[in-house]
């Protein structure tokens, strides 16, 4: 314990459990045949998302030690989470959800396999993890595909080429992939999918289809009864939050005598605390007892955004939005994942007569190795009482010492007493609102360091030059901190040949997954209040670019326009400011503050602007002359970003240079120099 008030907060937690404990009868519970030959359904993993909103992209930021012991966390095998699958988002240059991630074609003729984070991350996965599986699927696309249509041959081909250098450079071998995320069902498209892989030498390649939500996600695969074509296309059905409307009984059978698994390719626990992990225990056993899901993997891995964006915490396994300091830390749910994880592997197989619901309360599965070992997960949530199960144990499987781990409200992941069953047979009483991996292999740990060091807020003053990347390719052509919200902004040669700069790089927007504001992308630190932010600026005539302050919010998931105040500059020299509200849903631009215009601007050249935000008093300059002032107070703090925008809404291209946030009035500090241990992920 840490400190004094640790000891009573934990003195107070066992006082409350003898109090309980009073309270709490013991129920004897069914007995549950453990048969090894019974057969069952191949169970394909449990795991999470990375992606559906830019999820991760600070994580890649992380010194060493630190970005190891997160992936070590994640997917180390017998460790921390240890997940069995991981899907991640093929980025599509568009918004969807946190942010946006950069695409591997930009254009039809542009091809690369550097860009981004995620292709970094499969490979970290599958280092620690040989096993696991990689799933992936697309939210948005860029608008060039099928001439601004998703379901086409574009699409079908822009896969297979993301497929295919996941192969040639990273020497990975994806195991499935879905359509499209939660846009809806197109039968022709998955058929031109599935005919495009094979003749790419990609027919070990698994299609899921169509992970959409709601009550009607199921309704198109009657047709697979009928149509041959689309029931060669399809391996897999596959839909979200299970746990919310759970997969009918006409399309278990269906799938069943199809022959084709069912998945849960996202789902959703929005809790806190124990809370969270007990529920996600619940919600994987029921997904396979009610749904018959063989896979879920949740929504999301890993907190690696601002505070300041949506979601910022509770779905996540942890959190790790600090690169700059290191700190990190893991959420309760973490052992959730640990409790299926470093207890089973994809590839076993679901006992039938062996899964289902505990008469007082709670639910539990059973699952066997190819050999004889064999693991039972148990939940509790609803249970109010102690119930005494007993497993007799047959088929073939291990009679040997059985290990228990078990996890509550005040201790998550400890080891209990082994059991060693008795002529095939073992009892054990679960507590209420408890969970239990039982199982005969070893080798569990409840993983963690020792040396996490602690959170700080983001360097301030700040100064970013963007000449610390003299391999842009290295580190996935995005610079240390930024988050793009929508839009991609990637490190660039400067056209004058005078070092590096930011650029801009989707010029006609894209097919995003959610409605879109303009590109822009954030950093820095939400308590920021009164200061300066500047930029130098390159733009052409159809453009123009401008910066951000005190941004408190990027949108709700589902929009992603900032709430802030913002200034821009037209190459005529109008200079405008802005506040933007994120509930302003008709009013694109924002509400105008304040303008001005300068002189001696024009496009494709360098300018310097600059907001100051003082109390409720704001001022803009160009290229150090005040053009604007305003008064304001609707946001007294938040952090910093770059904007770029288009006339014609055509063209959002722009170049951005020296980012720099400093006090009042203050001396331009030193350019930021970044730790030796900050190591590019290519």
């Amino acid at each position: 314990m840490n400190s004094k008030k640790d000891f009573f907060k934990y003195l107070h937690q066992v006082q409350c459990c003898l109090f309980l404990s009073l309270f709490v009868t013991t129920i004897n519970g069914q007995t549950i045949n453990i048969d090894g030959a019974a057969g069952g359904k191949r169970f394909d993993g449990i795991g999470a998302v990375s992606g559906g909103g830019a999820t991760s992209v600070l994580l890649k930021d992380y010194p060493e030690p630190q970005r190891d012991q997160v992936l070590d966390l994640l997917f180390k095998p017998n460790f921390g989470a240890s997940i069995s699958a991981l899907l991640v988002e093929v980025p599509g240059d568009g918004n969807s959800t946190q942010g946006s991630e950069p695409s591997h074609m930009h254009s039809k003729n542009d091809l690369n396999y550097s860009r981004g984070y995620e292709w970094w991350i499969m490979r970290e996965a599958r280092k620690r993890n040989p096993s696991i599986i990689l799933d992936a699927n697309a939210w948005s696309c860029p608008a060039w595909i099928g001439n601004n249509n998703f379901w086409s041959q574009d699409m079908c081909d822009y896969y297979t080429n993301w497929i295919k250098g996941l192969k040639s450079v990273y020497s990975l071998d994806l195991d499935a992939i879905g359509c499209r995320n939660e846009k809806g069902v197109n039968e022709d498209f998955v058929k031109k999918f599935r005919t495009t892989l094979n003749k790419n030498g990609l027919s070990k390649v698994k299609i899921h289809a169509f992970d959409n939500w709601g009550k009607d996600k199921f309704e198109w695969c009657k047709d697979m009864k009928t149509d041959s074509v689309l029931r060669a296309s399809v391996d897999i059905i596959s839909a979200h939050t299970m746990s919310e409307i759970p997969t009918s009984a006409e399309i278990i059978k269906l799938s069943e005598e199809l022959g084709k698994p069912i998945w849960n390719s996202e789902e959703h626990i929005y809790l806190k605390g124990y809370d969270c992990e007990l529920s996600m225990v619940e919600s994987f056993n029921k997904n396979f007892i009610e749904s018959g899901a063989t896979m879920v993997v949740n929504w999301f891995l890993v907190a690696s955004t601002y505070c300041i964006e949506p979601f910022p915490e509770d779905p996540a396994i942890m959190v790790a939005r600090e690169p700059w300091g290191g700190n990190y830390y893991i959420r309760e749910v973490l052992w959730a994942y640990a409790h299926y994880g470093q207890f089973t592997k994809a590839g076993w197989q679901y006992l039938n007569g062996a899964c289902g619901k505990f008469p007082e309360g709670g639910t539990y599965v059973t699952l066997k190795s190819q050999g004889k070992d064999f693991s039972i997960i148990a939940e509790t949530k609803d249970s109010k009482n102690n119930q005494k199960i007993t497993f007799k144990i047959s088929g073939g499987l291990s009679s040997g010492k059985l290990c228990v781990w078990r996890s509550n409200a005040q201790e998550q992941f400890v080891k209990l007493q082994d059991i060693t069953p008795v002529k095939g047979t073992f009892e054990i009483t679960l507590e209420p609102q408890s969970i239990y991996s039982i199982s005969t292999t070893t080798g569990q740990k409840k993983g963690s360091f020792a040396s996490v060091p602690a959170s700080r807020p983001f360097p301030y003053p700040y100064y970013e030059t963007f000449e610390n990347y003299k391999d842009s390719k290295a580190w996935g052509y995005l610079p240390h901190y930024t988050a793009d919200i929508a839009g991609v902004f990637e490190i660039a040669e400067r056209p004058d040949n005078k070092g590096k700069c930011l650029r801009q790089v989707v010029e006609a927007g894209s097919q995003s997954w959610a409605p879109e504001w303009m590109p822009y992308t954030i950093l820095g630190d939400r308590n920021w209040k009164d200061y300066e932010v500047s930029a130098d600026v390159n733009f052409n005539n159809e453009g123009w670019a401008g910066i951000l302050g005190r941004i408190i919010a990027t949108g709700t998931g589902y929009g992603c326009k900032p709430s802030g105040y913002y200034m821009n500059l037209l190459a005529d020299g109008t200079c405008s400011l802005y506040i933007s509200k994120q509930d302003e849903k008709n009013n694109e631009m924002g509400t105008l503050l304040a303008s001005g215009k300068t002189s001696n601007i024009a496009a494709n050249q360098w300018q310097s602007l600059m907001l100051r935000f003082s109390g409720s008093a704001i001022a803009g300059f160009v290229n150090n002359i005040q053009v604007l002032t305003a008064t304001d107070p609707t946001f007294s703090e938040g952090m910093v970003g770059l904007v770029a925008g288009s006339i014609n809404k055509k063209y959002n291209s722009a170049l951005f240079d020296n980012l720099m946030i400093k006090p009042l009035h203050s001396k331009t500090p030193a350019p930021a120099v970044f730790s030796g241990k900050v190591h590019p992920m290519y």
